[in-house]
């Protein structure tokens, strides 16, 4: 098996940071799956959910 070049691999856009990352070994199995360029972004984006859900439930019908 011939090494590819950086350049040739896959790439996405991390649905939090929008920044671009490319695919990686660790990732072969699950590549249609992966959305987020790290962990942080991954706990980023939960959490950013969850506050604006909060945030409607916790004030009152006006």
């Amino acid at each position: 098996m011939k090494m590819r070049k950086k350049s040739d691999l896959p790439q996405k856009t991390c649905v939090t940071c929008g920044r671009p990352f490319t695919w990686r070994k660790k990732w072969e199995k699950v590549w249609d799956e992966v959305r987020y360029c790290s962990d942080r972004c991954r706990n980023e984006r939960g959490s950013k959910e969850r506050g604006s859900k909060e945030r409607k439930q916790a004030t009152p019908g006006a």
